[in-house]
């Protein structure tokens, strides 16, 4: 997978959770876009999905002491490739990177859980 077949609309989302978040087992994700529930991300996941050019309210959620959920303007245009999400100690960290994290080769494509 490169960046080079994503844009225009076809935008590649991954859980760029750090190894503390994975060990205490806090970093699945639970995203909704525009009130619409993508589902959840876990660690070292992604998944593409298909947005058309405008603009997003992101509401990401993570589970740790208690329920972390933040709120994120994105700006979706021609150029918008890759989005790394992932839970901090205080909230949530949505970043538009358009380029594939590190030891991306490790990370699985979300599959749909029932």
């Amino acid at each position: 997978m490169d960046t080079n077949t994503l844009g225009n609309g076809k935008v590649l989302i991954y859980n760029g959770a750090g190894i503390l978040h994975s060990i205490d087992n806090t970093a699945r994700l639970n995203i909704w876009i525009d009130n619409k529930s993508l589902g959840q991300i876990r660690p070292k996941e992604y998944l593409i999905i298909d947005l058309a050019k405008g603009k997003y309210e992101f509401t990401a959620l993570h589970m740790d002491m208690v329920n972390m959920r933040s709120k994120h303007q994105v700006e979706i245009d021609e150029n918008t490739k890759v989005i790394n999400i992932e839970p901090t100690i205080t909230s949530n960290r949505l970043t538009v990177t358009n380029t594939l994290p590190n030891n991306f080769e490790k990370y699985v494509y979300r599959m749909d859980r029932k």
